[in-house]
């Protein structure tokens, strides 16, 4: 066999292979839309029903784009939906969440960072004993914490308040920020820290001058996930809330159960993305650095 005729088949075996790879990655693809169609079509349904009349919505399709856009649903649900007993929109139940979703993350992230850097950099007798004990923590489910809660709150004469929603998620929260800063610093060399104990530098002048310009990437993990696990609470909201406290989705669960009148689906489905906005804007907006913070400091530690 010549020469030629070798590099003529491998030639011809190169192409089928390249053919049979594009062809792979195309059918992947295809896979992959028809996967993100399927979890998108709720979405899509939510969003064409809130945009439509209750008249079509009886007589109309259901995966079928409104034939006349309409958005008197969304400013119900927003400002004069009926809540059970009253008739109350989500305007001020929003304005809660963000009361207590705002301090709570930023609490929660500053006391998670200095835990973090004293458990990862700062060793002392005891450390490792009261970072299993803060994770033991975080893993308790929420039924567990409800009565003692409540107990310390009217203690401290906070119960039904928002500072009181805002001590809850802190206190709740601050296991999993610890456990976020510290598997991240435990990946900072700790020779920084000596060399800046030798330059005369101190605990916080070490934490602002050297820790926080590299937490970026797990401060917007704990961000996201704070905010995420604050915004989509319910039992906390319905637990230690009353009357003019109460989160935006505890507002929402009021609307969509509602039993007066005709049922408003173009209504619940307004509210519903009313409520779903800022935890998705925030994923839309810091996404990407989510997966990229959180697998920070999976090798070592």
């Amino acid at each position: 066999m010549s020469d030629f005729t070798v590099a003529t088949q491998a030639i011809g075996s190169r192409r089928q292979g390249n053919v049979k790879r594009i062809a792979l990655r195309w059918l992947l693809y295809v896979l992959l839309c028809l996967f993100a169609l399927y979890y998108l079509l709720p979405l899509f349904v939510m969003i064409t029903t809130s945009l439509k009349s209750l008249e079509e919505i009886r007589t109309g399709s259901l995966v079928a784009l409104p034939r006349e856009i309409t958005f008197d649903a969304w400013s119900t649900a927003w400002s004069s939906a009926c809540t059970g007993i009253q008739c109350e929109g989500l305007r001020p139940f929003f304005w809660n969440s963000i009361l207590i979703a705002v301090p709570a993350v930023v609490i929660s992230t500053v006391l998670g960072a200095l835990n973090g850097y004293v458990i990862a950099q700062w060793r002392f007798r005891g450390a490792n004993m009261i970072f299993s004990l803060m994770l033991f923590g975080s893993f308790i489910p929420f039924q567990v914490v409800i009565l003692p809660m409540a107990r310390v709150l009217g203690m401290m004469g906070l119960a039904g308040t928002i500072p009181g929603l805002i001590f809850v998620h802190v206190v709740y929260g601050i296991g999993f920020t610890t456990l976020f800063f510290r598997n991240y610093y435990v990946t900072i060399p700790h020779e920084l820290v000596k060399a800046a104990k030798v330059d005369g530098a101190g605990f916080f002048r070490i934490f602002w001058s050297i820790f926080l310009p590299l937490s970026l990437p797990i401060i917007v993990v704990t961000v996201i996930w704070q905010f995420t696990q604050i915004w989509n609470d319910f039992l906390f909201g319905i637990s230690f809330s009353q009357a003019g406290t109460q989160p935006v989705t505890v507002a929402l669960n009021n609307i969509v159960n509602s039993t007066t009148g005709v049922k408003a689906y173009n209504v619940d489905m307004a509210a519903a993305i009313i409520a779903a906005l800022p935890t998705l804007l925030v994923y839309v907006v810091a996404g990407k650095y989510f997966i990229r913070g959180l697998t920070a400091g999976s090798v070592k530690g």
